[in-house]
């Protein structure tokens, strides 16, 4: 029951820092970007205490092409599948399918840093679980 409640808080967490990113970046957000940002936010945390070791640079690109990777089915599912049209990113260069595109995935590098740390005390102080050390590269 403490992993669940645990799996919830850290879901809620990212869920709600993320659509607060998008409010911020483009003025609005949708309901399904609570859900992909709750995913995206455990799945960082998951890189970072599967590899305690790896260094922060390197922690930081995997969890950006597991973000980048997550938008895209997202998108695939909710903007194509669903037609839903939550996002667009045809305009942009370096676009795949205008689900994803190279501008966001450098933006993901940058936050996912903030996702680590936040990750990690949220594990430390609420949980008790082990007091976060970062080797930057």
């Amino acid at each position: 029951m403490k992993q669940f409640v645990k799996y919830l808080f850290l879901l809620s967490t990212g869920g709600t820092l993320y659509y607060f990113v998008e409010i911020i970046a483009r003025g609005y957000s949708h309901w399904t970007m609570f859900l992909v940002g709750g995913i995206c936010f455990i799945v960082i945390g998951l890189l970072n205490e599967a590899t305690p070791k790896m260094p922060l640079i390197r922690q930081m690109l995997l969890s950006t092409l597991w973000v980048t990777v997550i938008e895209f089915v997202a998108g695939c599912v909710i903007n194509l599948w669903l037609g839903w049209n939550i996002w667009d990113y045809s305009d942009r260069a370096f676009n795949f399918m205008g689900q994803i595109c190279l501008k966001n995935s450098c933006y993901w590098f940058l936050l996912s840093a903030v996702a680590v740390y936040i990750d990690d005390m949220i594990r430390y102080l609420l949980f008790g679980e082990e007091r976060p050390h970062y080797d930057i590269v």
